[in-house]
């Protein structure tokens, strides 16, 4: 299930992939199946194209629906993604990018006349108020210092706030006009508890998902365009930005974030594909009733069962820094001496005179969680013992550093979801799965009209 937020959690488009939002366990979406033949259309296997399509005449703005999408409006969305990507995206990549733009710049105009027709209208100051929390959580600055930050980048606020607008609209008209219509019963809560009860320790995974539908005539030319953003993404690029760009489930406003899920919840290919991937890993496109998806593993855990990554460490941290100048071999020289002294600590009690001595500085921290420790520091810490110290670690311009184990608090049992968390699981599938088919519809309604 893709799973639909608050508004008030939007995130620009360039965000990091590491701060993709948590959500609620949930379901993949899947749409109508691509075997089944597509009604009333005659279309001969052997066929000729009269005419070509000339890229020269028709550009890319359009009319929907009487509302314009200018070029200038593609350029400034295109400019985020581009920024996600180091600005290192390829003509080739900006020439596809910017037409698959431009088709959500189309849904997004459709989502927001669709809002506006049944009088649900967003104030600028709800607008404001969501670009206000983006430039503080995502980039600490100012507004003005960020306004900056966009048009440097070749983008605008206006672009950033339209997308923003979008996400709003589009939320709280499924939320007006299908969320009350949808109906779970308890036991259907009750028998996906007794299954969670009954799968305890089994291997549950976070996936980030770009999902893209692909009609028969097109199933080419989409797995094309997902080959295409799986290697942007692989160079560097952000999956956030493409999820929250590309992606056409509802889930795209969290960067793609389905949240905790079982093999079984999944499509049979993505749960095929999801054992089978290393945390940190993006495969793709992996084909689905539909059309395709790229999946993010971004972690993994054991159902109603304490993850040991959740214990919560207390730590004490010696560093060392090099003075300007210093060369590889010099800083070889003197790390080497450091590893010598902190590998022969004594418990934490003794951390304090053996910095002194070797002129090291010292950092306390109680509250530090396993898990948001970097990946290669993990295992090591976790084979400590308390008073050991962790190998040295860092580089000549951030300096040497190691880590004392002074203690380390273990989680307890997870906990099963609540029976409230699951009821709302159970409907945002089913909004999701309605949400498609109201654009679904709202583009087959549409008026469309290209430059």
């Amino acid at each position: 299930m893709r799973t639909i937020i608050s508004s008030k959690k939007a995130k620009i488009a360039f965000a990091a992939a590491a701060a993709v939002l948590a959500a609620t366990p949930s379901t993949s979406q899947t749409v109508s199946d691509n075997s089944v033949p597509q009604a009333g259309l005659d279309i001969p296997e052997q066929l000729t194209i009269f005419g070509e399509n000339d890229p020269n005449v028709r550009r890319a703005t359009a009319l929907v629906n009487g509302d314009i999408i200018t070029g200038t409006d593609v350029g400034h969305r295109l400019a985020l993604i581009v920024a996600a990507n180091g600005g290192t995206v390829s003509p080739e990549e900006k020439k596809r990018l910017r037409l698959q733009v431009l088709r959500n710049l189309i849904d997004e105009t459709l989502q927001i006349q669709e809002a506006e027709a049944n009088e649900i209208v967003i104030s600028p100051a709800e607008i404001d108020q969501t670009f206000n929390q983006v430039a503080q959580q995502n980039f600490k600055q100012d507004i003005q210092a960020f306004d900056s930050f966009l048009r440097t980048k070749g983008s605008s606020t206006d672009t950033l706030k339209r997308q923003i607008k979008g996400e709003l609209a589009w939320s709280r008209l499924l939320r007006r006009n299908i969320q009350p219509f949808i109906n779970v019963g308890d036991e259907e809560v009750n028998s996906i508890i007794e299954r969670l009860n009954a799968s305890k320790g089994t291997t549950e995974y976070r996936i980030g998902e770009i999902y893209m539908s692909a009609a028969p005539d097109a199933v080419e030319q989409v797995a094309a365009n997902m080959r295409n953003i799986l290697d942007q993404i692989r160079q560097g690029g952000s999956f956030v930005a493409y999820a929250r760009q590309f992606s056409e489930a509802s889930t795209a406003a969290t960067g793609g974030d389905l949240g905790w899920v079982r093999p079984a919840q999944l499509p049979r290919s993505l749960a095929e594909a999801a054992v089978q991937m290393q945390v940190g890993q993006v495969v793709g496109p992996v084909e689905v009733p539909g059309g395709f998806s790229i999946l993010y593993l971004i972690d993994e855990r054991q159902i109603l069962t304490a993850d040991p990554r959740n214990a919560i460490l207390s730590l004490k941290q010696l560093a060392i820094s090099f003075p300007e100048g210093t060369t590889e071999a010099q800083a070889t020289a003197r790390a080497a001496q450091f590893a010598t002294a902190t590998q022969n600590i004594k418990g934490c009690g003794a951390a304090n005179e053996v910095a002194n001595n070797i002129g090291a500085t010292i950092v306390d921290n109680d509250q530090v969680r396993l898990k948001d420790l970097p990946g290669p520091l993990q295992n090591t810490i976790a084979n400590l013992n308390i008073g050991q110290a962790s190998q040295p670690f860092g580089s000549v311009v951030d300096g040497v550093r190691v880590l004392i184990l002074c203690g380390r608090d273990d989680p307890q049992t997870a906990a099963a979801p609540s029976f409230d968390q699951i009821m709302s699981q159970l409907e945002n599938e089913r909004v999701n799965k309605r949400a498609q088919i109201y654009l679904r519809d709202l583009r087959r309604d549409a008026i469309i009209e290209y430059n």
